[in-house]
């Protein structure tokens, strides 16, 4: 990828194939995509939600890497916003947690994603919880309005997460706070594998250093930053093979890079810029 028009242009292609799929569907094609190839990289990373209450089994399609709504701190009557909202999966347990009182939005880049999780909706009732089309570096939402914001695996897909943590912070309310799940790295992937497009929309060679990423929660101002949960991801040979050659498999191997998933917690402070005369 040279550019993160080329890198958009890429999430749409493959997201809107997986939009018309369902998750049994991805699993056995193994990619989560109708390319015929056998590598499961968007479902090896995936958690059950089946424990969830609020988990409706026809929004998920497997793509997550963890479960940031079980550790979002999800309060009744809160507006919660949910980035990369796909079929709908986050946004559904979010829901069970906000209650009636409270709304749900997700927010998505892909037009067919969209379509989906407003079928979904509109099929099980849901009215306090509505879909938007948009870009996450650039949110089609109001500044300051939400409580809480969720994300599940996308902003490896994201060519400037340092703009989406900016704009993160613009829709959270003083006080509010987020809990993201995501890919990262300690240690490099080999350089094949970071520009094979395929392993880029299944969020591995979009990933960042660990160091990197929680850096960029730091600069963006964000407080109490705290990792809720970390889990190794181990891609298998099989998958491997597809990108590299026995030798990169074995220097990567001896390498000690780590890809791993984790869920991460971060406030928005209740006060404006210093010197504002807000605070």
């Amino acid at each position: 990828m040279n550019n993160s028009e080329e890198i958009k242009a890429l999430v749409r292609e493959k997201y809107s194939e997986i939009a018309l799929q369902d998750k049994d569907t991805n699993s056995a094609s193994c990619c989560g995509a109708t390319t015929g190839c056998c590598d499961p990289v968007y479902n090896i990373m995936s958690d059950n939600y089946g424990q969830l209450q609020g988990y409706k089994a026809e929004a998920d399609l497997g793509l997550g890497c963890g479960l940031p709504t079980e550790f979002a701190r999800i309060k009744p009557g809160d507006v919660v916003i949910d980035l990369g909202s796909g079929a709908g999966n986050d946004c559904f347990v979010a829901r069970h947690e906000t209650g009636p009182t409270g709304k749900v939005i997700g927010i998505d880049f892909t037009p067919a994603m969209i379509e989906r999780a407003r079928a979904n909706a509109e099929k099980l009732g849901f009215h306090n919880v509505e879909f938007r089309q948009g870009d996450i570096e650039k949110m089609p939402v109001t500044s300051g309005v939400a409580n809480v914001v969720v994300s599940n695996c996308v902003l490896n897909l994201v060519p400037d997460k340092a703009a989406v943590f900016a704009e993160i912070k613009r829709v959270l309310k003083p006080g509010g706070h987020f809990s993201i799940s995501d890919i990262v790295l300690e240690g490099d992937l080999p350089e094949t594998a970071r520009k094979t497009a395929e392993l880029y929309a299944g969020c591995v060679s979009g990933a960042i250093q660990k160091s990197e990423y929680l850096g960029l929660i730091e600069k963006a101002g964000f407080t109490h930053i705290t990792v809720q949960k970390q889990k190794t991801i181990t891609i298998p040979d099989e998958i491997l093979k597809t990108y590299l050659s026995d030798e990169e498999i074995r220097q990567f191997k001896e390498s000690g890079t780590g890809i791993y998933s984790i869920t991460v917690f971060g406030v928005k402070d209740n006060c404006c810029t210093p010197g504002s005369g807000c605070c």
